[in-house]
């Protein structure tokens, strides 16, 4: 159904006030909706954009040095039998060793994206970006002191559920904030931002995981560096607002309204320009958001879309992306040089989502998905060919590239094709299916790298991504350049 957005506050761009009665609340919600999508391009839209990412920038930063850190994890002594205790155990699933830490990690992102995610919808996204910050970043630093490997992996699952919420609220938080023409540019710089992170954890483990600083290994000054850096992004972070959205969803219409005025005031204060009217007409995010809503149409295919994407991106993005390395010493490049060609990969990776940029909203964002996944596969299947440094680096670079700008398409299509009233659950549930396949993709990568080569990863790589392609260019609907409300029906 269609709201119309008739009233002279609404038009005006300044106040309502609360409503009581369905329609009503409807009402009011249109309008903060229509308010926040005519705000332009300013410096309070972009300072709310790079804090959240500040958040993701440390979300990144814990993900990544997981196979930075290894080599001093591993030569502590953490993960032999005796220190592993009952975990050592899951050997009969092919988890032994380190493979319990990586296995913990995305045990515990699959808890926080499913499980956890699914009662956050009620609670707001601001205390939840505030706080899961908080829960990940002490079970990181109790983390830091651990003496075994059990201890070790039992509070990695602990702060992976963190990681996991952080996750999942950034996307949703995002999209709600953003108006509606700048969205894409939007997650374009929260990724960027956060992919800084992959070059930095790679130097500092680099530098410091072979020494002992003050007696105190280095791969736990590189934990504890991101924590201790995390601590001051949070309070950074206090000042951001609720999302609008939500609350107008969960009849908070006072709140929303009052900061919804704020930024416009904030934003004509800028730009020096009045503000256009809001839109006349709005869709009607409307319904109750039950979890089971979800699993209906027009919905369901949405659902079942992207959990299938997600699904086979742990293949085609960790594919390469946690195998660098590996791959390039297969390809015949020592471990010395394949480690170095594996940073220089690395620092290109912000690149992607900074490139853009520069087409975010002039192409749909289906086909950006679909453009780079077709990169991706066209470049890691030259890679299985190629044996010469340069060409290989060459290739890297450019499935690098690839990849981060379908990531950044990525991450803001799935949080903008679903509702407000489930928005959390929703993406909570489809992203849940890349930390479940993360957490094999490895055993099956590294059998295939084992048994086949290169060129079966490649193959592998390139089937995921087809899949991907196929999934999106069929059952994708529109978003780029258009309301929330209006892409939730």
């Amino acid at each position: 159904m269609k709201t119309k957005i008739t009233t002279a506050a609404a038009m005006a761009g300044v106040g309502v006030n609360n409503q009581t009665g369905r329609g009503g609340r409807d009402d009011a919600s249109a309008s903060i909706a229509a308010r926040l999508d005519r705000l332009p391009a300013s410096r309070t839209i972009w300072i709310m954009v790079c804090l959240i990412a500040l958040g993701g920038w440390f979300e990144f930063y814990d993900v990544f040095f997981i196979g930075y850190v290894a080599p001093g994890m591993i030569k502590s002594g953490l993960f032999k039998p005796e220190s592993l205790g009952i975990l050592s155990h899951l050997s009969v699933l092919s988890f032994s060793g380190f493979g319990t830490f990586v296995f913990a990690t995305f045990a515990g992102l699959w808890v926080g994206t499913l499980m956890v995610s699914q009662l956050l919808d009620r609670f707001g996204r601001r205390a939840v970006f505030t706080w899961a910050l908080l829960w990940y970043l002490g079970c990181n630093a109790v983390m830091a002191f651990q003496q075994t490997g059990f201890a070790l992996d039992v509070w990695r699952f602990l702060g992976g559920i963190g990681i996991g919420i952080e996750f999942t609220t950034i996307d949703t938080y995002l999209a709600e904030l953003m108006p509606r023409h700048i969205r894409g540019r939007a997650f374009a710089v929260q990724q960027m931002v956060s992919f800084c992170a992959v070059p930095f954890v790679a130097l500092l483990s680099w530098r410091l995981v072979p020494l002992s600083p003050f007696g105190f290994d280095g791969w736990r000054w590189v934990v504890l560096i991101g924590t201790a850096g995390a601590v001051v992004v949070w309070f950074m972070r206090l000042g951001l607002p609720e999302s609008p959205r939500w609350l107008a969803k969960h009849g908070r219409l006072t709140e929303a309204d009052q900061i919804v005025s704020g930024l416009e005031r904030r934003v004509m204060a800028e730009t020096g320009r009045a503000l256009p009217p809001p839109s006349a007409e709005l869709q009607d995010d409307s319904g109750r958001g039950e979890y089971a809503e979800m699993f209906r149409a027009p919905y369901l295919r949405r659902i079942v879309m992207l959990s299938l994407f997600n699904f086979a991106g742990a293949f085609s993005y960790y594919g390469f992306a946690a195998w660098v390395p590996t791959l390039l010493a297969h390809r015949g490049i020592s471990v010395t040089h394949s480690l170095e060609y594996a940073f220089i990969i690395a620092i290109v990776n912000p690149f992607g989502p900074l490139f853009g940029l520069l087409f975010a909203e002039r192409f749909e964002r289906k086909w950006i998905m679909c453009a780079g996944l077709a990169a991706m596969m066209t470049f890691m299947l030259l890679f299985a060919q190629l044996s010469s440094g340069p060409a290989l680096i060459a290739c890297g670079v450019l499935f690098t590239l690839a990849a981060n700008i379908q990531a950044f398409a990525s991450h803001s299509y799935q949080s903008e094709i679903f509702p407000t009233r489930f928005r959390m659950r929703a993406v909570g549930f489809v992203w849940s299916w890349l930390r479940l396949s993360s957490a094999f993709s490895g055993l099956i990568v590294g059998y295939l790298l084992n048994s086949g080569g290169v060129l079966s990863v490649a193959v592998l790589i390139g089937g995921t991504t087809l899949l991907q392609i196929l999934l999106i260019a069929i059952l994708g609907p529109r978003s780029t350049g258009l309301a929330l409300e209006e892409i939730s029906h």
